[in-house]
C-alpha cells in the first residue's frame, strides 16, 4: 500500500498509495474435490469415537484478534456477486473449497459483515448463527481432518451501509464502486478466512448493469450481456490473500495487450484517463522487468493496473497482478508509485506476511524498491546518499524514530516509519554486508518464500545464514529500538 496523503521531498519518497467461454459447474461433490486436490481421505476413527473440536474465531493474530479463522484451510474460492449501482445493493454467492486441519470439526467461522441467508456444507443445509462480522457455521455432521469439504454460502446487503466496529473499508465512487482495502476488505463482498496466513485461488463472477465495467484479479475470461446485466468472469490462478482480491466496478476504458513480453489488462475510469495516468499505469510492465533485474523472475504472469474515477480511495494498493491507484496520484506522471505496487508483487503478494506486525517487510522493501529505481534512472540520490541523507533530516527526538517498525502495533502499521525506516534499514544492510551478499540475500528470500508467509526472525535468520555474520544488534537497532540508530559501520554507515 501507498499513502496519497504522504507526498516528501526527494530525500525520502513519493508515495501513494467478448463471449466469455463456457466453464462447467464448480460446485463439486465432497470425493471429487479430494481428487482435484490432490487429498485422500484418511483412515480416521468414526465421528462418535473422536472428539468434536471447534475452528478458532480468529487466526491468532493479535494485531487483529478478530481477523481469520482456524480449523481449516481454503484451497479455492468461487465467488459469484450481483452489485447494483444505482441502489448499492449487492447479492452474492460463494462456494467456499475447504479441508479441516483439526480431527471432527464440529463448528467453524467465516468472516462477513453481509447477511447470511443460507449456507449448505456438501450440499447439505447447515446451522447458522452470525455476529457483526463472523459467520459461525455448524455443519450437520462434523468435518473429518484431511478430507476436502465443499461450503456455499448465499448472502445479501449493501457494503456502503455497513460499518463494523466504526470501520467501512468499502468505496463509492462517482461512477460505481471499488471493494478496495488493507488489512481487510473481503468481508464485504464475499465470505472468507480473511487473513494472509491462508492463501487461494480465486474465480470471480460480478454481474453489474449492462453498460458497465467490473474490474477484477488474474486473467478476463469474457463478458456476457443478458436482461440488462452483464457479467464479468475473472480467473486468478495464483496463491492469493483475500485482501489483495479486489472489484472495481464503474464506467472504464480497458486496455489490453502484451508489453516486455508480459500480458498485461489496464483499466481507466473515464474521469481519470488523463495522459498522466496513461504514462503511469502504461510503465507496469517496464516496471516490472526493471524489478526482476533486482529481486528474480516475476512471480505471476500478467500485469496491470486499475485508476477509478474518484471516490477519494486515499491510498494505492497492490491488488495482485493488478494494483488500484486513486486517480490524484497522477496530476502528473507518477512512475516511482508503480514501482512501490509492483514491487509489492515480490513482498507482499508472493511472499506475505505471518503476522500483520511484520509489515515493514512488505513497505520497507516496496519503498526500498523505489529508492533502487530512483538510483537507477537519476530521478533521486543514491540509495546510500539517501540513507545518510535522510537520517541526518530527521531529529533524534522526532515521533519517526519512537515507531518500532519491527512490532509497531496495530494503530501503527503504515506509519511512515514503517516505510521509510524499513527502506533504510535495506540499505543500511545492503552497505554492511556488500551489494553481492545482500542481493543474494534478497534473491534467495524471494524464492524460498515464493506462495508463503514470512516473518522477521526468518528474515534475519537468513541474512545471518548467508553473510556468516551475527546481525541482532544491527536489526535491534533499526527495527526493535524506539530512537534514532547512531551512525556506525555497524548499522550500515
Amino acid at each position: 500500500m501507498a499513502a496519497l496523503a504522504d507526498i516528501r521531498p526527494v530525500i525520502s519518497r513519493k508515495r501513494s498509495g467478448s463471449v466469455r467461454r463456457a466453464r462447467r459447474s464448480r460446485i463439486i461433490t465432497t470425493g471429487a474435490l479430494a481428487l482435484t486436490l490432490g487429498l485422500a481421505a484418511p483412515n480416521a476413527p468414526s465421528v462418535a469415537a473422536t472428539r468434536q473440536v471447534p475452528g478458532s474465531a480468529g487466526a491468532g493474530d493479535y494485531y487483529f484478534p478478530a481477523y481469520g479463522n482456524g480449523g481449516y484451510d481454503v484451497r479455492h474460492y468461487d465467488i459469484a456477486v450481483r452489485f447494483d449501482t444505482n441502489t448499492e445493493r449487492l447479492r452474492g454467492t460463494t462456494t467456499i473449497a475447504m479441508v479441516p486441519t483439526v480431527s471432527n470439526l464440529e463448528r467453524f467461522n467465516l468472516d462477513l459483515v453481509l447477511r447470511a441467508t443460507e449456507v449448505r456444507v456438501d450440499g447439505v443445509v447447515a446451522g447458522i448463527r452470525q455476529t457483526s462480522r463472523e459467520l459461525v457455521v455448524t455443519p450437520a455432521r462434523p468435518l473429518r481432518r484431511g478430507r476436502a469439504a465443499t461450503v456455499v454460502v448465499k448472502y445479501a446487503g449493501t457494503p456502503r451501509n455497513t460499518t463494523v466496529d466504526g470501520l467501512n473499508p468499502w468505496i463509492t465512487t462517482l461512477d460505481g464502486a471499488v471493494a478496495l482495502g488493507e488489512p481487510e476488505i473481503a468481508a464485504w463482498w464475499f465470505p472468507s478466512n480473511d487473513h494472509p496466513i491462508d492463501k487461494a485461488t480465486f474465480d470471480i463472477d460480478i454481474t453489474v448493469p449492462a453498460g458497465k465495467e467490473a474490474i477484477s484479479n488474474g486473467r478476463l475470461m469474457g463478458s456476457t450481456t443478458n436482461d440488462g446485466w452483464t457479467r464479468w468472469s475473472w480467473e486468478l490462478r495464483s496463491l492469493s490473500t483475500t485482501y489483495l482480491v479486489f472489484a472495481a466496478i464503474g464506467d472504464y476504458r480497458i486496455e489490453q495487450g502484451t508489453s516486455e513480453g508480459l500480458p498485461y489488462l489496464y483499466a481507466f475510469g473515464l474521469l481519470a484517463d488523463t495522459p498522466a495516468a496513461r504514462d503511469s499505469i502504461r510503465y507496469t510492465a517496464a516496471a516490472t522487468r526493471f524489478l526482476e533485474t533486482k529481486w528474480g523472475s516475476y512471480p505471476f504472469n500478467r500485469v496491470g493496473g486499475v485508476v477509478p474515477s474518484g471516490g477519494n480511495i486515499g491510498f494505492a494498493l497492490e491488488t495482485q497482478t493488478r494494483p488500484v491507484y486513486d486517480s490524484r496520484f497522477f496530476s502528473e506522471s507518477n512512475r516511482s508509485v508503480v514501482i512501490h505496487e509492483m514491487a509489492h508483487q515480490w513482498f507482499g503478494d508472493s511472499v506475505a506476511v505471518k503476522r500483520w506486525r511484520n509489515i515493514w517487510l512488505n513497505e520497507g522493501f516496496a519503498t526500498y524498491s523505489e529508492w533502487l529505481w530512483a538510483e537507477s534512472t537519476g530521478e533521486g540520490p543514491r540509495a546510500q546518499e539517501r540513507l545518510e541523507q535522510l537520517h541526518d533530516a530527521i531529529p533524534a527526538n522526532d515521533p519517526f524514530w519512537v515507531v518500532r517498525i519491527g512490532n509497531p502495533g496495530p494503530a501503527s502499521i503504515f506509519d511512515n516509519a514503517v516505510y521509510d525506516r524499513g527502506a533504510m534499514t535495506a540499505q543500511a544492510l545492503r552497505h554492511r554486508l556488500g551489494t553481492t551478499t545482500f542481493m543474494q540475500v534478497m534473491r534467495t528470500w524471494v524464492a524460498d518464500h515464493a506462495d508463503g508467509n514470512v516473518n522477521t526472525a526468518q528474515f534475519i535468520a537468513l541474512a545471518e545464514r548467508i553473510s556468516g555474520e551475527q546481525l541482532d544488534g544491527f536489526f535491534d537497532s533499526w527495527l526493535f529500538t524506539a530512537a534514532k540508530p547512531t551512525r556506525t559501520a555497524a548499522n550500515g554507515f
